[in-house]
């Protein structure tokens, strides 16, 4: 399997990701992707050819490690990789439909933009990307609850017993270097743990930061709305405007007053 192919196809989504999501990237082709190239399908290279059981009944070896490991852990690995990383293309795939439409948008309306940022994780990208990381921490969860039900555990025994057909009785099956293979098995599954605790960590950031937007956006509304309805206006009229006579002042010095304000009117109007 050409797995550069692959990885040259997903290292593209490193700029749509989050920090999580290039951590959870990193840990995909480093701790998983490359241990399986390299070590991982060396381990399990002879595991049949190396299947020995104490008896030589012809068939009696085959049922016997058919029964043992019903899928071969090399293979069940594969198609988990292949699983888990397609997610990631949908959000690939929704950000080319961007750009595309954007595209055709540009050229009907003179160079106005549809998108200022076709990658940016808002809208229905945003639902793309968080449905994608539920779809690989699906996939991760399942491949382990398979793992687990098919091996009875993640272990490996050292000695199996047999009893099926055409073995002539109970036989004692022994599988190749048990100890390198379950230290291997229990890597796989250590980083597929990390990888859906990453995925986890990374839907929780997402929809934590869109509820802090939206009450953002909230509070924002009610600030403005409230400045709206309390604009500063004029509460009350000057105080001189209320200005009251004093009663007990006679009534000519009420002219008195009121010719020294005509004159004072003048001589401030002539000058």
């Amino acid at each position: 399997m050409n797995w550069s192919g692959l990885e040259s196809l997903l290292s593209g989504i490193n700029k749509y990701s989050t920090a999580f999501g290039r951590i959870w990237l990193s840990m995909v082709f480093v701790f998983r992707v490359l241990v399986f190239v390299v070590a991982a399908q060396r381990v399990w290279g002879d595991e049949s050819k190396d299947f020995v059981c104490n008896t030589r009944q012809p068939g009696c070896n085959n049922v016997c490690y058919d029964h043992l490991f019903p899928i071969s852990h090399i293979r069940l690995w594969a198609l988990q990789l292949i699983f888990v990383t397609c997610p990631s293309l949908m959000v690939m795939a929704h950000v080319k439909y961007r750009e595309a439409k954007d595209l055709k948008y540009v050229e009907l309306h003179q160079g106005s933009h549809l998108y200022a940022n076709p990658g940016k994780k808002r809208g229905g990208l945003w639902w793309t990307y968080l449905l994608s990381l539920v779809f690989k921490a699906g996939f991760d969860t399942s491949f382990l609850y398979i793992l687990y039900r098919l091996y009875h555990g993640y272990d490996l025994p050292r000695l199996s017993k047999c009893s099926l057909d055409p073995c002539p009785n109970t036989v004692d099956c022994f599988i190749s270097r048990p100890t390198e293979k379950k230290i291997f098995m229990l890597f796989m599954v250590i980083s597929s743990a990390l990888c859906i605790f990453m995925c986890v960590l990374e839907i929780i950031y997402l929809i934590g930061k869109r509820i802090a937007k939206v009450l953002r956006v909230r509070h924002e509304n009610e600030r403005v709305v409230f400045a709206d309805q309390h604009e500063l206006t004029t509460i009350a009229p000057p105080r001189s405007q209320y200005r009251r006579t004093d009663p007990t002042l006679a009534e000519s010095q009420l002219s008195l007053n009121r010719r020294d304000k005509v004159r004072d009117g003048g001589i401030s109007t002539a000058l």
